[in-house]
C-alpha cells in the first residue's frame, strides 16, 4: 500500500507503458488503509476555504464579512458559489464511499486492518478519518446548506462534529500509546506524519463554533464553546511537544527521502487550524456564548495568537517548499504522499480568512486568495494522479507473490 510514511514507496510517476492486462495488478480493497482519507480532508477544504472568499459573504454564520480582495471581484460569485458547492458534493461522496470500502476492509481483511495498528508508519493515519468527519461537517454547513438547505446542513453537520470528537479524542489517545507500547521507534525516526491523531482534535474545535448559535442559550452554548476550547488546548499542547522531536530529526539525520518530503506540509495543519479555530472560538463568543470579559479576551486572543502563529506557518511553507523544489529535483515520485499539499495549506487559507475578519486588513485576505489558488493547484494536481493511478490499479494493488 501507498502510504505517506512507507521507507520505500511503489514509483506512481506513471513513466513508463502500462502493464499488459494479463499482468496487471490484483486490485484489492486489502490494502485501502486510513491514508485514503486525506482525498476527503484535501477535498473538504477547499469548499470551506472558497466559502470564506466568496464576495459579499460572511466567513462563517453569523460573522462578519471577510474584506474581499479586489482580484476577487472581478469573479461571479455565482459562478463561483456553483463551484465550491460541486467540491463539497465530490468531498461528501468520497467519504460515504471510503466509508463503506473502510467497512469491508473491517470486516473481510481484519487481520491487516489490525497489522496497520501495528505499524508505526500506518498506525498515525488514523488521524485522517477523525479529521475527515468535522472537515466535511465544516464545508457542508458552510457550502452545502445552499444546495440541501440549511436544517438538514445542520443535522448533518452535528452529526459529523459528533463523530470526529469522538474519534479525535480516540485516536489522539489510542496512537501515542500505541507508540509507546507496541511500536519500535528509533531515534531517527521522528516524521511530521506523527502530528496526524494528535491534530485530529483541533478540526472539531474549529467546526464546534459554526454551532453554538444553533444549541439554546445559556448552559449549552457556553458548555460547547469551552469544550471546543478544550479540544484546541489539548491538541495544540500535544503538536508543541512533538514538533521539536521533528525539527531535531531533520537537523541531525538530513532532509526526509524524496517519496516522503511532502509531508513536511503536514505541518502547516496545526499551526493553520489553530489560528482558524481560534477565529471561530471567538466570533462564536462575540455571539453571546460566554460573558462578556471572557469573549473580549477571546477576540484579543485569536489576534494575538493568530498573527505569529501564521507567520510561522508562511515561515514553514518557504522552508518545506524549498526542501520539496529539492525533492524534485531528485526524482520525486507520485505517492499518496502528495496530498500532504492540500489539507495543511487550506488551513492556512482558513487562518487568514479567520484574521481578515478580525484586524479587516486587506493583507490577511490578499494572503488568503493567494493560499487559495496555491492550494486549488495542489489538489487538482493530487487529484488527478491519485485517479490516474487508481485507474491504473497502482494504488491499490496487492503485493505480487
Amino acid at each position: 500500500m501507498a502510504t505517506l510514511a512507507q521507507s520505500r514507496p511503489r514509483p506512481l510517476s506513471g513513466a513508463g507503458p502500462a502493464p499488459a492486462p494479463e499482468r496487471r495488478a490484483r486490485v484489492s480493497v486489502r490494502e485501502l488503509g486510513p491514508n485514503w482519507y486525506a482525498t476527503v480532508m484535501g477535498t473538504a477544504i477547499v469548499a470551506t476555504a472558497g466559502a470564506g472568499l466568496r464576495v459579499g459573504s460572511p466567513g462563517s454564520p453569523g460573522s462578519p464579512g471577510l474584506p474581499a480582495p479586489p482580484a476577487l471581484r472581478a469573479v461571479s460569485s455565482a459562478v463561483f458559489t456553483t463551484v465550491i458547492t460541486a467540491v463539497w458534493a465530490l468531498a461528501a461522496l468520497m467519504l460515504a464511499a471510503l466509508l463503506l470500502a473502510r467497512a469491508a476492509h473491517w470486516i473481510r481483511h481484519r487481520d491487516r486492518a489490525r497489522a496497520h495498528l501495528l505499524d508505526p508508519a500506518i498506525a498515525p493515519f488514523y488521524g485522517c478519518p477523525a479529521m475527515a468527519f468535522p472537515a466535511v461537517g465544516a464545508a457542508t454547513l458552510l457550502v452545502g446548506r445552499d444546495l440541501i438547505g440549511g436544517p438538514a446542513a445542520l443535522a448533518v453537520a452535528a452529526a459529523l462534529f459528533t463523530a470526529g470528537t469522538a474519534a479525535g479524542l480516540v485516536t489522539a489517545a489510542a496512537i501515542p500509546y500505541l507508540m509507546v507500547t507496541r511500536h519500535r521507534i528509533g531515534p531517527g525516526d521522528a516524521s511530521p506524519v506523527w502530528l496526524l491523531p494528535v491534530v485530529a482534535p483541533m478540526v472539531p474545535a474549529a467546526l464546534g463554533p459554526l454551532l453554538v448559535p444553533h444549541l439554546p442559550a445559556g448552559q449549552w452554548r457556553e458548555a460547547m464553546l469551552l469544550g471546543c476550547f478544550s479540544l484546541f488546548g489539548m491538541s495544540l499542547l500535544a503538536t508543541l511537544l512533538l514538533l521539536p522531536l521533528i525539527v531535531a530529526r531533520l537537523l541531525h539525520h538530513g532532509p526526509l527521502p524524496p517519496a516522503l518530503t511532502p509531508a513536511l506540509f503536514l505541518v502547516l495543519g496545526p499551526l493553520g487550524q489553530s489560528v482558524t479555530a481560534a477565529g471561530q472560538l471567538a466570533e462564536a463568543a462575540r455571539g453571546g456564548a460566554v460573558r462578556a470579559p471572557y469573549a473580549e479576551a477571546l477576540g484579543a486572543f485569536a489576534v494575538l495568537y493568530g498573527v505569529p502563529v501564521l507567520g510561522f506557518a508562511l515561515l514553514w511553507l518557504v522552508f518545506a517548499a524549498a526542501l520539496t523544489v529539492r525533492a524534485v529535483r531528485r526524482g520525486m515520485p507520485f505517492s499518496m504522499t502528495w496530498w500532504a499539499f492540500t489539507f495543511p495549506v487550506g488551513t492556512c487559507v482558513t487562518g487568514a480568512e479567520a484574521l481578515a475578519r478580525h484586524t479587516g486588513l486587506d493583507a490577511y485576505g490578499w494572503s488568503a486568495a493567494a493560499l487559495f489558488a496555491l492550494l486549488v493547484a495542489a489538489w487538482a494536481v493530487a487529484g488527478f494522479r491519485t485517479l490516474r493511478a487508481t485507474l491504473s490499479g497502482r494504488l491499490l494493488a496487492a503485493p505480487r507473490r
